[in-house]
């Protein structure tokens, strides 16, 4: 009987571990840290729409914001956003953190 738990609590995180990786594959990151966006420069597939998760790390409210990609996303201090792009021609998208546009730089880039 003991065995049968263990057997069916090591089944259960596997296949909760396996839905989890599943729900996030695809999904292209950035992370707002010291009023800098990490990685500055992120590769993403053209012709295919992505999902793009802006993880704010600073205590402070940020705007994502690209003329490029006419997207304007606020996000709160210690949160996510998602944002739909694309699907994208290949090239270089230019963004800022509207609130500190001299650091908060980056580019996405449609390969």
């Amino acid at each position: 009987m003991r065995y049968s738990g263990l057997i069916l609590s090591t089944m259960f995180s596997l296949v909760t571990a396996s839905f989890s990786a599943y729900a996030n594959e695809g999904d292209y990151v950035l992370v707002i840290k010291d009023h800098r966006y990490q990685p500055s420069e992120l590769a993403v597939p053209s012709g295919k729409r992505i999902k793009l998760v802006v993880d704010n790390q600073d205590a402070s409210v940020e705007e994502f914001e690209s003329h490029d990609l006419r997207i304007e996303k606020i996000i709160p201090g210690n949160s996510k956003a998602t944002i739909w792009v694309g699907p994208l021609k290949q090239g270089k998208y230019e963004f800022v953190g509207e609130y500190h546009e001299d650091t908060a730089q980056g580019t996405l880039i449609s390969e």
